[in-house]
């Protein structure tokens, strides 16, 4: 079952950010994009270069309107600890989430109920709450925040210019697409 265009449920979680625990709710995501950035587990060994090459794009990501929240089934408290622990991880400027009772990995439907951890998943959610794209990759290969800033970029431009689709390798002020309207249905 695609997850495509499923509303993320109501949730309430802590989250590191700033040397701060603050909450984090569906209210918060609502109105402006956002990338759920799942990881397996805080001091490992993939995860780090991920969320250290995100945090090498969060000013572009902000710059674009979107947040970025990574999210394992690791505490806020064992999210301080990484951040005072690990060079690239001291970095972050990102909320880091919280998500021990599994509320968001059931959601997003990316637990591993036998490890307690979650996949290593991205999911871009629409200023509406909606899940727009998502991939979910095996836990000991790493994703590239270049490519994940361009898909945000052309899913903010097929959201405002419903007419026109994105090619491959589409970049902001690159051609794009109007399929005809016999063809639309087909898309």
């Amino acid at each position: 079952m695609s997850l495509i265009n499923k509303e993320v449920s109501d949730f309430a979680v802590m989250a590191y950010q700033n040397e701060k625990f603050i909450p984090v709710t569906k209210a918060d995501i609502m109105g402006k994009w956002s990338v759920f950035f799942f990881y397996p587990a805080d001091f490992t060994f993939v995860c780090p270069t991920e969320l250290e090459d995100l945090q090498n794009k969060y000013e572009e990501f902000k710059n674009i309107g979107c947040e970025i929240y990574s999210v394992s089934t690791d505490t806020h408290f064992v999210h301080k600890a990484w951040h005072d622990h690990s060079e690239r991880i001291s970095k972050i400027a990102y909320p880091m989430l919280a998500d021990p009772t599994h509320v968001l990995s059931k959601d997003f439907e990316v637990l591993i109920e036998a490890d307690g951890l979650a996949e290593r998943g991205t999911f871009v959610v629409n200023p509406e709450g909606k899940i727009v794209a998502y991939e979910v990759n095996a836990g000991n290969v790493g994703r590239n925040a270049d490519e994940l800033f361009r898909k945000v970029q052309a899913l903010q431009f097929v959201h405002e210019h419903g007419d026109e689709v994105c090619p491959a390798k589409w970049q902001p002020g690159a051609e794009t697409l109007k399929p005809s309207l016999d063809l639309v249905g087909m898309l």
